[in-house]
């Protein structure tokens, strides 16, 4: 099978094709035959040299695909039950996901809804697992809360503003642009903050929120705790502005019985995702499938055309999911 290789530690135009044997299924899994794969910050820290995929797992690059079942492990009755050869699925892998097939636990599949295309499932799985997990089982969001995501109008950012608009709650958003900000407004955002023009902090006098979700760190910590609610929660899933966050208020954080956590998906083990997917299809997949909750696709990428999705990501060129495509 053809696949996706990478030197790592080189640029993204040295991203290319190459060949590999076919993964060898272990108990409980199914092989995929992979029609489209999302493009994830994972994967081009991976390339980098700076985010080594979890011990045991396929050091191919991608997290996330849609396309078919063609075949299932012998001896898995009760993945049989539930899954068969020409199922059209969508996935969370931990890794493998940049290849023409892979292998894939049959707990961490989930059925394409009916209304979206092939493309567009291989934006779901990453991107709305990670934000349901964020908002509601690290951050403890609850129906009728306040909610501030950074980084609105990315992959992650939009469908957290679907899921907390959803689930019935007030949300703010902050985006480098005009043009951003509107694409967040169109998936349900109430708030709208241009960082770039305003200090976000000084933008919450009507009262605070009860969960952040960002991606910065930095010198954000302190300006979330500024207008975090009493006993709400700042949940931290990147540090675009590096490691460490210098001068933390703990006065502030204390006074206001703050959490500052973080949270990870892709090291996660296998029966936690497995847990974390059968919640998030029992409360969300019927919006997916009616189209109440959409995933949101910037562009449709070809192979050849694969150095650009991790340029543009890099670049923090995109308003939604960049999606690559075989066929």
């Amino acid at each position: 099978m053809q696949f996706i290789d990478f030197e790592e530690g080189t640029a993204a135009d040295t991203l290319f094709v190459n060949d590999t044997t076919k993964p060898t299924l272990k108990q409980g899994q199914v092989l995929v035959k992979v029609h489209s794969f999302g493009i994830n910050r994972a994967d081009t820290l991976q390339r980098q040299g700076k985010y080594p995929a979890p011990r045991g797992e396929s050091s191919i690059l991608g997290l996330e695909v849609s396309g078919e079942i063609v075949e299932i492990a012998q001896g898995e009755e009760s993945t049989a039950s539930r899954w068969q050869v020409g199922d059209k699925v969508f996935a969370l892998v931990a890794g493998g996901g940049y290849a023409q097939y892979v292998a894939v636990y049959a707990s961490h599949l989930m059925p394409k809804p009916k209304n979206v295309d092939m493309p567009s499932a291989a934006g779901i799985a990453e991107v709305f697992l990670t934000a349901y997990q964020s908002l509601f089982q690290v951050g403890g969001l609850k129906s009728g809360q306040r909610v501030l995501i950074h980084a609105g109008a990315s992959a992650v950012g939009l469908a957290a503003i679907q899921l907390a608009k959803a689930d019935g709650c007030h949300v703010s958003v902050t985006a480098s642009s005009e043009k951003k900000l509107a694409v967040c407004e169109k998936y349900g955002a109430d708030r709208l903050i241009n960082y770039k023009m305003q200090n976000f902090a000084e933008c919450f006098e009507q009262g605070g929120v009860d969960v952040i979700i960002d991606f910065v760190a930095g010198d954000y910590v302190n300006r979330n705790l500024k207008i975090l609610n009493n006993d709400g929660t700042i949940v931290y899933l990147a540090m675009l502005a590096g490691r460490f966050a210098d001068k933390l208020d703990m006065a502030l954080m204390l006074s206001k019985r703050a959490t500052i956590t973080g949270s990870t998906l892709r090291s996660r083990s296998d029966e936690y995702k497995a847990s974390l997917i059968s919640d998030f299809c029992q409360q969300f997949f019927a919006d997916l499938e009616s189209g109440a909750l959409r995933p949101v696709i910037d562009t449709q990428y070809a192979i050849n055309e694969i150095g650009l999705t991790h340029q543009r990501l890099e670049q923090n060129d995109t308003m939604g999911k960049l999606v690559v495509s075989w066929d």
